[in-house]
């Protein structure tokens, strides 16, 4: 069972898609990787959902990715004595650590001391993704006096946003590490790191993680875009969180910051999705709106890696519908002449060096040729990558002998990951990809294919062979290895 779209949906599981049965119909309307949102749920929750996504994987043959998306730091306001209090625009109104007192509508508190050790007068907080916005007049180690900006109602526990201001507080919680040390036990394949603000983020969790999974740096603070540059470099991909971005920097700068950050990851080959609201109205009704449509379609003619649906998939009542519709615009945009034309126009040339030139050499052979398809034989991952980070109009087929980098690769931009056996010599590769390519329905005797692999084999990172093989005659189809795919370990 192979996914005929380049671009990838990532779709949030949740309480509407819990079951067997709804999983296994969201792999089939399109769904690649499945999103655990430990902001929600249980263990037992997780373990179960990881559970049944493995038996579907191992039923269909096709390799299915997790991604583990940590809650982060959650900055919230305290309680108040008598409910929720209306701020009136241009009152006073008072934030502290005095835990001992109920709010009013004077004062409440605000139990975070690094973000007064952060403030300065002049600072903007922002209460309840944004609806309210208040100015910091006078603060200290313990306090913050300031001036309601913009008013509204304010209940107990609503969320605290300080744009623009660099917060010294680590993006991984207590909470945050025992998610982690479970989510790696399941065997999950990727982890979305919340609330990053720094390379520095990123460094802490691939320090515990050890390569056992791939990191998502997920771009929701404006620090973050300011820092684009060195967390790209420490980070194995990126999501686009323009939800909690349009909180925190004004809603018209979304849209360039996404284009910008998307540029950024296509030009050192690195995932990146686009995530947050992208059917949102889909959560209540079975059709989107236009303009949602059209969302995730620019999303697409950017060379995005994939699209992300979360409330709609997670705890919407058309979480199956969600997904066929996400899969459809995808298909029907990259069937656009004008689809293909964008992704050329904006491609940007390779590094100097080994890994990007085999890249660079595939695709312009391809593109020559008319290949059939290209084929990644990798261990890491890193030839698929390469190929991937080209954007070719031939179709990637990612062959690897590692379950793990098998899982990974159904996040990435045209790679249709396939789990295979070792080889031990050019030939026996060569061979194994033309029985695979015909066995997937990738090629035809008499069609060529382009072939990409690092020597010696097994060497992570070492992508530094091209071959062009032609099929000839009947192809025996190769052993099927998907039975280990039950294996997280392997």
């Amino acid at each position: 069972m192979q996914h005929p779209c380049n671009a990838k949906i990532v779709a949030t599981l949740g309480p509407a898609s819990a079951d067997r049965a709804t999983i296994e119909a969201l792999v089939h309307a399109g769904a690649d990787v499945f999103r655990l949102n430990f902001s929600h749920g249980t263990h037992a929750d997780h373990r179960q959902r990881l559970d049944l996504i493995r038996a579907i994987e191992a039923e269909l043959g096709r390799p299915i990715g997790v991604l583990l998306d940590l809650q982060g730091p959650k900055l919230r306001v305290g309680t108040f004595a008598d409910g929720a209090v209306d701020l009136v625009e241009g009152a006073a109104f008072r934030l502290d650590l005095d835990r001992g007192r109920a709010g009013d509508v004077h004062r409440v508190v605000m139990p975070h001391p690094e973000i007064f050790a952060a403030l300065q007068p002049g600072a903007d907080l922002l209460l309840d993704d944004g609806r309210l916005r208040l100015r910091v007049l006078d603060c200290g180690a313990d306090f913050a006096d300031t001036q309601v900006i913009n008013g509204g109602r304010l209940s107990d526990r609503k969320g605290v946003n300080v744009p623009g201001v660099m917060l010294p507080i680590s993006a991984l919680t207590a909470k945050d590490h025992a998610d982690l040390d479970f989510g790696l036990t399941l065997g999950v394949d990727w982890i979305a790191l919340s609330f990053v603000q720094r390379a520095a983020d990123i460094s802490e969790i691939k320090a515990i993680v050890q390569g056992r999974a791939g990191i998502v740096a997920k771009l929701e603070k404006p620090a973050a875009i300011e820092r684009l540059d060195e967390i790209l470099a420490e980070t194995d991909a990126v999501m686009v969180a323009r939800g909690d971005l349009g909180v925190e920097m004004p809603a018209e700068q979304v849209p360039a910051i996404q284009k910008r950050i998307v540029r950024a990851c296509r030009r050192l080959g690195k995932p990146v999705i686009v995530a947050t609201q992208m059917l949102e109205s889909m959560v209540g009704a079975p059709v989107p709106t236009r303009a949602e449509a059209s969302d995730v379609a620019t999303a697409i003619y950017d060379g995005a890696d994939a699209v992300m649906l979360s409330a709609e998939s997670a705890s919407g009542r058309f979480p199956v519908e969600s997904v066929a519709m996400m899969d459809r615009i995808i298909a029907r945009t990259e069937a656009d002449p004008q689809h293909r034309q964008a992704l050329d126009a904006s491609h940007t040339p390779p590094q100097a060096d080994t890994a990007d030139a085999i890249g660079w050499a595939a695709r312009s052979v391809a593109g020559l040729l008319d290949v059939a398809a290209m084929v990644a034989y990798t261990s890491s991952g890193a030839s698929a990558l390469r190929m991937a980070r080209e954007r070719p109009r031939a179709r990637i087929l990612g062959m690897t002998p590692q379950v793990r980098t098998a899982r990974r690769l159904a996040l990435v931009w045209g790679v249709h990951p396939v789990l295979c056996e070792d080889v031990a010599s050019v030939d026996e590769m060569t061979a194994l990809a033309l029985r695979t390519a015909v066995q997937r329905r990738f090629a035809r005797p008499g069609q060529t294919l382009v072939i990409a692999a690092g020597m010696p084999f097994g060497s992570p990172g070492t992508t530094n062979l091209l071959r062009i093989a032609q099929v000839e005659g009947e192809v025996e189809p190769p052993p099927a290895p998907e039975s280990t795919m039950d294996s997280p370990a392997s």
